[in-house]
């Protein structure tokens, strides 16, 4: 009996407990069910976003609007709060938002969940038929994060432009590439805007037209694949010339270099021809490879103006180049840098050096016959580099405007004739006819780019200074002046002209 007494008692008590711990536990998730995360407050804490820019490279022929879509996301493992989103030009701006559904341009408490994400929509409208529109609208979208502010740019063209954008996304490491249909020719009617690699393939000839504007994005390249040409305002001069440059066209950024890339024209690409154009602002202005089976120069380049480049004007690599009536200038390194070998010949050119940009620790120009790899010494010779009635001149503060960077194993041929030179160098041997040593040229305004010779005071330097032979086989200078009306003519790009 008392057994049967005992476990009726333990199992009425075991059962109250058991009920009220189950009472406990589900006050405690209901409770817990009802708590919400705690925002990230934390200032270090950044959204991230599926692109940094949005690119509006629609080409237009009405009115008319285009929509792009971005995530934004909160990669972190609480919820974020985004006080602010807004378009930096409100009202005013061509652009407008949709923030997951919602259109206006300000938004306030913008709540993303942990590690979710949510849609932005941009639209633009204008009208690029309007020629007094900018020719690239732009804006931003601002989100402002527990006092951080973060950008996505907004970029449109507002006159009508032709694109070349890459259509190719290899997965090899190359960039992204659009191939330019073959033997196409770019006229001037519209700019063309460059984005990523634009490139002429093996066989096919781009021509591009007198007055043409080449706008190139960051990091753009214009490549010559091998067994391509490149013909630049052929027939033309440099009163209607090319324009290459960065598509940043705000005043500041007039005279920066580094905007954009380089003219490439690869190993095997051939009778690439360059007249009356401006190339300015890039990194290195044109990069000339490789010389391949073909005698004539893999360049020839006339009344071109290479300046402003972050690295170099004109880059040779074991090619040839023929050059006349050509201007390299200001640039970070080297203004004409010609390595690995092979042949160069310049008549009637410019190479000057003030870069604004810092001291400058490169020469104006460099000469080199070999290259090293893995540490062993590969040479190459210098068949010939020959610089007739040229200027090479600069404002290095210490060493010398010539870096001659030779391996005495295979030939290093140069020879500057009737130039003038800031050197140091022995200028008594036999490589120097004639030359003018370290006399100022008066340029007419180095910081604004201007290297023509408009002062009277460079006599001594540059006027008369040429070797009549060569001024004859070259008797228009770079804008269009005769050389040879009053003999001998004028070292380098231009003939004097008084005030």
């Amino acid at each position: 009996m008392a057994v049967d007494y005992i476990c009726p008692i333990m199992y009425r008590i075991n059962s109250t407990v058991t009920s009220a711990l189950i009472g406990i536990s589900l006050l405690f998730l209901a409770l817990s069910a009802c708590k919400k995360d705690k925002f990230l407050t934390d200032a270090s804490a950044k959204l991230q976003f599926s692109a940094s820019s949005i690119l509006f490279d629609t080409v237009f022929t009405t009115v008319g609007s285009t929509t792009r879509l971005f995530t934004v996301y909160n990669k972190h493992s609480q919820p974020i709060r985004i006080s602010n989103i807004w378009i930096a030009r409100s009202t005013a701006s061509n652009f407008r938002i949709n923030v997951d559904g919602v259109a206006g341009t300000a938004f306030k408490d913008v709540e993303i969940a942990a590690n979710d994400s949510l849609f932005v929509f941009a639209e633009v409208t204008v009208d690029p038929n309007k020629t007094n529109n900018p020719l690239i609208i732009r804006d931003s979208i601002v989100f402002e994060t527990n006092g951080n502010t973060q950008d996505v740019d907004l970029e449109a063209w507002g006159q009508d432009a032709y694109f070349h954008t890459p259509t190719v996304f290899p997965i090899n490491g190359l960039p992204p590439y659009s191939v330019i249909t073959c033997n196409s020719t770019w006229m001037s009617d519209k700019p063309h805007v460059i984005y990523g690699f634009a490139v002429v393939d093996s066989a096919c000839t781009l021509t591009i037209s007198q007055g043409a504007r080449i706008y190139m994005h960051p990091g753009a390249v214009l490549w010559v694949y091998k067994g391509g040409t490149l013909k630049v305002n052929e027939t033309g001069t440099l009163q209607t010339p090319v324009t290459f440059q960065g598509d940043r066209l705000e005043p500041e950024y007039a005279d920066a270099a580094g905007q954009w890339g380089y003219i490439w024209l690869s190993r095997g690409s051939k009778n690439n021809v360059i007249n009356g154009s401006i190339i300015k602002n890039g990194t290195v202005g044109i990069i000339v490879d490789t010389l391949g089976n073909s005698p004539l120069p893999t360049l020839s380049i006339s009344n071109t103006i290479i300046k402003n480049m972050s690295v170099a004007a004109l880059y040779g690599r074991g090619t040839f180049i023929k050059g006349w009536n050509c201007v390299f200038a200001n640039c970070q390194q080297y203004a004409g840098a010609f390595t690995l070998g092979g042949k160069y010949d310049f008549y009637h050119c410019t190479f000057a050096n003030y870069w604004g940009g810092g001291n400058r620790k490169f020469s104006c120009l460099l000469l080199n016959n070999y290259y090293l790899v893995n540490k062993d010494t590969i040479h190459r010779p210098l068949d010939s580099a020959y610089f007739y009635n040229c200027i090479v001149y600069g404002d290095i503060s210490s060493g010398d405007e010539i870096e001659l960077d030779r391996n005495n194993k295979v030939s290093f041929k140069y020879k500057f004739h009737n130039c003038l030179l800031k050197t140091t160098l022995n200028t008594s041997s036999s490589e120097y006819i004639n030359p003018v040593v370290n006399k100022e040229p008066y340029f007419k305004n180095v910081n604004g780019g201007d290297y023509s010779i408009r002062n009277p005071f460079a006599f001594d330097a540059l006027i008369d200074k040429g070797d009549p032979s060569i001024s004859n086989l070259y008797p228009i200078d770079i804008i269009g002046n005769s050389r040879i009306t009053n003999q001998p003519g004028d070292l380098g790009a231009y003939e004097y002209k008084p005030f």
